[in-house]
């Protein structure tokens, strides 16, 4: 049996969602932990759909939300 991977739906300013992989606890502290790094410092996910990693600028983000496995 497959493992369940936990998807989190990340909502910006501009309106752009990004479904990736994580708890939603996780992938905000991931977002905060880069909010408080040095300057222009981005949170490292990775998208669920291609398993690539993208980087999200934390001042960026509006909604953080479940979005299923």
């Amino acid at each position: 049996m497959r493992p369940v991977t936990r998807i989190t739906e990340i909502i910006l300013v501009t309106g752009d969602r990004y479904s990736v992989e994580g708890e939603v606890k996780d992938v905000e502290r991931a977002i905060l932990d880069a909010a408080r790094g040095s300057i222009m410092e981005l949170a490292w996910l990775v998208e669920a759909e291609t398993g690539e990693r993208i980087g999200i600028n934390p001042e960026s983000v509006v909604m953080l939300r479940a979005a299923g496995s």
